[in-house]
Parts: structure tokens; sequence; C-alpha cells
């Protein structure tokens, strides 16, 4: 299709040199074994979409230490060289088939709901988060209220992704993305209102951000120049999705200028719906009119404009025409998907031929039947 053809140009993202603009978005699942092994099922569905034309998979949030980053019974881990050669079949796999795929590593810090290592959970703060535990998870109530990190523990947090992303270069991941969005540790020490430490993790948006900056300077030392190295960020958490950062772009300029710094390759931003305002002042459009409007800067517009790196955009981009033009805007270099990979893990040779695309159902999709727990975050 001509009018999407910027869709499916090649891409040199850091080290990794991308068929195309369109990967699978990370999402968590909780099909891997008790003990954090990746399973032959999660093979065929990695591998799934590789065989669908997606030139980029990343992972589901893998937790990387044996303490307190765990946020999901049955996650997968990257903590043990066992748990590095099960993704090793994975790897090998989306590879096989004509994809590149990087493991994103997350730790849940006060988000943590399932954790076989331990039975309490560490923030910035000891400040109990919004919301309630996603049954969907095998969480039930509200979350408890975590124990305040100490300087150990945050030595501890960083040591995690660095040895990690250790591991995940020896299984063969293309790269690594560092999960700082959506509410989990790293986020938490982003946000102001979890984060109510005085010391130099607290306080400024340069004192909430340094936490990030230092595991990707210290990510990046561990693995070299020649493995691609990017960070997620977002406003909206599994737990607060409306939230917004309150010196809105006064704190993009800072978050992004520091991490446009910190040795990485790319930020993958995410927002419910990726082409609106980063601070909208009003309603939106649809999903269906895509609208960039003017001195109202997407975030992922201004992760490109601060951070001056690679920008992966990911919120409800699953149109082809909506996808192509934040692209052809500028405002972003490739696109992942969610929800419109799950109902079509062949959209990129659906949009090359012009077939249709299912909906999104997640009544069929999300069944028990399926084994499959999914969740865009």
């Amino acid at each position: 299709m001509q009018e999407t053809n910027v869709l499916f140009e090649e891409l040199i993202v850091g080290k990794t040199v991308l068929g195309n603009r369109v990967g699978v978005a990370p999402m968590t699942r909780t099909s891997a074994s008790f003990e954090g092994l990746a399973t032959d099922q999660m093979v065929s569905y990695y591998t799934s979409f590789a065989r669908g034309g997606f030139g980029l998979i990343i992972t589901e949030g893998i937790y990387p230490d044996s303490k307190y980053s765990q946020g999901y019974l049955h996650q997968p881990g990257l903590a043990f060289e066992e748990q590095a050669q099960a993704w090793k079949k994975v790897v090998d796999s989306v590879h096989e088939a004509g994809a590149k795929i990087f493991a994103q590593l997350m730790h849940a810090g006060a988000l943590s709901q399932g954790n076989r290592f331990v039975k309490e959970s560490i923030a910035p703060s000891a400040v109990q988060p919004k919301g309630e535990q996603m049954e969907f998870y095998g969480g039930k109530g509200p979350f408890s209220t975590p124990k305040e990190a100490t300087k150990e523990d945050i030595a501890e947090v960083v040591k995690g992704f660095v040895d990690a992303a250790i591991l995940a270069k020896q299984a063969g991941f293309d790269g690594v993305e560092i999960h700082g969005a959506n509410g989990y540790i790293l986020d938490q020490f982003l946000t102001d209102y979890t984060n109510q430490r005085t010391d130099e993790y607290g306080g400024s948006t340069e004192n909430r951000v340094r936490l990030l900056v230092e595991v990707s300077k210290a990510v990046r030392e561990a693995v070299g120049t020649d493995f691609t190295l990017g960070i997620r960020i977002s406003q909206g958490k599994v737990n607060d999705y409306e939230h917004k950062w309150a010196g809105k772009e006064n704190d993009a300029e800072i978050i992004f200028g520091q991490l446009g710094q910190a040795g990485l390759d790319f930020i993958h931003v995410t927002e419910y719906e990726a082409w609106q305002p980063a601070f909208p002042e009003g309603k939106g459009t649809t999903a269906t009119e895509p609208a960039f409007e003017e001195g109202k800067s997407s975030l992922a517009a201004l992760a490109k404009k601060y951070g001056k790196q690679i920008v992966i955009a990911n919120g409800h981009l699953e149109n082809p025409d909506t996808a192509r033009e934040i692209i052809e805007k500028g405002e972003a270099d490739v696109i992942t998907l969610g929800k419109g990979a799950l109902a079509n893990h062949d959209w990129v040779s659906k949009v090359k031929n012009g077939e249709p695309l299912e909906e999104f159902k997640p009544e069929n999709i999300l069944s028990p039947d399926a084994k499959i727990k999914e969740f865009e975050a």
C-alpha cells in the first residue's frame, strides 16, 4: 500500500537493523513456569508475531533479580543462567522467523502482587499505591504499603538491571528495554506523589529522574556499545491511568533531556492515544481521526524534541493511517502495537497486502481456554 510505505522502511536502532518500523509492544503475561522459565508456549507466541511480519518484538516485563523485582507469579525472569537459557529458545525461534527481539527488564516495586522470593515490597517511599491489585494476575484487594528503599536497596536495584542485561545479551537478545513506565519502581521514583524522599533521589524532577539515568548509564557500561539499549516512559500507570506530569513540558524537557544523555539508543513512550497532546486542555479526538494540534505536542514528539534519540510510540496505533502519520510527522520513528497485535499476529502482512484487520475482542483472545493472560502496559 503506497500510503503506508513509511511503516515498512528499514531502520537502524542502535546496532539493530529493523526490517520495518512496526513492533509488538511489551504486554504482561503470566505464562512462564513458577520458576520464571520461558516455556514452549511462549516460543510459539513470540514466533507467531515474527512470522506475521513484525520487525521488532519487545517481550513482556521480565524480573531482573531474586529480591524485590518480581511483580506477578509465573512472570518470566532473567535473574539466573537457567532463565537465560530458557529465553534463548524464544530468541532463536524469533530470529529464525526473521524478526529482532528486545528483552524488557521490569522491577515492580510497590506494585508487586506476587513474588516467590520475598513477601514485602520496596518503593522510593512508604506510600501505599492507588487502586487495587489485578485479580487477572492473581492479586486481590489493596496493594500493601511498601518499605522505603535504603541506599543499599537502590544499589541492588541498579545491580539487578545490570546483571539481567548481561544475561539478556548472553541469551542472544538484540537489545534491552529498561521499564521506566506504568507505575513500576523506576516510575515510582519519577512520580511526585509516590516519591516523598528528601535525599538526592527525591524532590525536584532532576532528582526524581536520577535513578532512571543511573540505571541506564550502568547498563550501558556493562553491555558495551554494541548492544541496543532503550527505556520505556509513560505518564499513566497500571493503577493510575490518568496521571499527568505536574510540570508538563518543563518536566518533559528535564526527563527526556537527561535520558537523552544517558547512553540510550531509543526512548519508548506510551500513552492511551499516542498522537494526542501530552498535556491536553479539554477533550481530544478519536483514534480513527488523527489530530496533531498546533502547539500541543504529543509525548512522543516531546521525547523526540528533548531526548534527541530514536523514539518508539505506543498507544492505540492499530489504524495503519494513524501509525503512518505519527511517523511521517517526525514525532516517532517506530510504532508498537498491543491489542492490535493480539488481534492480528500478522498485522504487518495484512496491511502490506491490503487485507482487512480483525478487531480486538477480549473474550476471544483472553479466554481461559487460550491460557494467555495479557495486558497492554
